[in-house]
């Protein structure tokens, strides 16, 4: 999860956000994130502590993802053959003589 995935819903400034911290987490809470700036420029958003953990936790290894991907997709029932689909995609040229 990126950041780009919330919704920011409200931008505060510092200032403001001290007047209304209450409704801020209340919002952050609810699942909206709000931006918090100073002298205009966005310096920090704040989110719930779910989205953050979420942001921290370990992500996945493209393996894990990919042998999970093809559980879900049976992708194994389908008996792919990889030599069939992908064999000839890749030249057999040897290349050419290089001088080191």
């Amino acid at each position: 999860m990126y950041i780009s995935e919330f919704a920011i819903t409200d931008h505060q400034s510092i200032a403001e956000a001290r007047r209304n911290l209450s409704t801020l987490v209340r919002e952050a809470e609810s699942g909206k994130a709000v931006q918090l700036t100073r002298r205009g420029e966005p310096v920090a958003v704040l989110i719930s502590c779910r989205a953050f953990e979420r942001l921290a936790a370990s992500h996945r290894s493209f393996d894990e993802a990919y042998r999970e991907f093809a559980d879900s997709a049976r992708l194994t029932e389908l008996e792919l053959d990889p030599d069939e689909l992908f064999g000839d995609l890749r030249d057999d040229v040897p290349g050419r003589d290089v001088s080191l």
